[in-house]
């Protein structure tokens, strides 16, 4: 089934507008900073950028992206640019912890493009911005949202260290869909082997998102949401897959809200996911303090409590 067809209501979004939407723009732009919200088309941006869904009194959800606005790989389904990589920018980490500071984030999502070009794939400088935030506020919590490093587990290892809140690593499809969806240098594998090890080695969350209306089967939705529970990840997203433009894969289904229900209450019953958000416009960061919130209650614990958790990690 081509994208080009008619899109279903239930896919149907407001354009981003509103005075808490400009706000933010702005001092994303005074700070020269990227979000993957507008680098990648989200359709999500305005409810996200304008509401008030994170875990305290903060405005909603902005996720920022780290490593510049230029990827060095290639997915069919992303809208970031591939190529033309520049250095990185010193003060980037620094500039990210004091936007947050102005827009009053009490909850913050960092992601980063893959920079294969670097030695140390811009793990440290990922730590580095991780750090900044805590620095100016230990009780902020920090979702990240990382590359796969090319399997380098010592660069994984830097930003466990960093002392984030919840660290999320998307597996995106179905093995069998791995190509031509992804980059040839990711794959599934390698994608269990790094929720795997962060489970591992930490004690925070993970999470991971899956893309549907790709053209997978049942069962191979069912196997992967299995295999993500065997490699201990705790909170796992499914959205409908959108074509950014005519270049990128074509949707070949348009699922309907009844099967994304379906699939959420498999994962959360059936599997033992902590949670799971599950609808045709969830993306991976979409509301993520909100449901952050959930999964928090659902374990029997207190916002109160993953603060001070925070704190103790940043050495407060």
């Amino acid at each position: 089934m081509s994208s080009r067809r008619r899109k279903p209501d239930w896919l149907k979004m407001d354009p981003p507008a509103g005075q808490r939407f400009t706000e933010i723009k702005a001092t994303l732009r005074e700070h020269d900073l990227h979000t993957v919200c507008e680098e990648a088309n989200c359709p999500n941006l305005g409810e996200c950028w304008s509401g008030s869904d994170g875990p305290g009194t903060g405005p909603g959800t902005a996720t920022f992206m780290l490593l510049g606005d230029r990827c060095s790989r290639g997915c069919n389904f992303c809208d970031v640019e591939t190529g033309g990589m520049e250095p990185l920018d010193p003060e980037e980490p620094a500039n990210v912890a004091e936007a947050v500071t102005e827009i009053g984030l009490d909850y913050v999502v960092l992601t980063s493009v893959d920079r294969d070009d670097l030695a140390d794939g811009g793990s440290a400088h990922f730590a580095e911005t991780i750090r900044e935030i805590k620095r100016r506020d230990p009780e902020t919590l920090v979702e990240v949202l990382i590359p796969d490093f090319g399997g380098d587990e010592a660069a994984i290892r830097r930003i466990i260290e960093a002392g984030p809140d919840v660290i999320a690593h998307n597996v995106e499809t179905v093995e069998r869909l791995q190509w031509p969806v992804r980059d040839r240098r990711a794959n599934y594998g390698q994608t269990l082997d790094v929720l795997e090890q962060v489970s591992g080695e930490s004690d925070v969350y993970t999470k991971t998102s899956v893309m549907l209306g790709l053209g997978e089967y049942d069962h191979e939705v069912y196997r992967t949401l299995r295999d993500l529970r065997e490699a201990d990840v705790d909170i796992v997203t499914l959205g409908q897959y959108l074509q950014p433009s005519r270049s990128h894969l074509d949707v070949f289904e348009y699922v309907h809200p009844d099967a994304f229900e379906t699939w959420r209450r498999v994962a959360e019953s059936e599997l033992g996911f902590l949670y799971c958000a599950s609808g045709p416009m969830v993306r991976s960061s979409y509301k993520a303090g909100e449901f952050f919130v959930e999964a928090l209650l659902r374990e029997g614990r207190s916002v109160e409590e993953a603060r001070a958790h925070a704190r103790a990690a940043s050495g407060d």
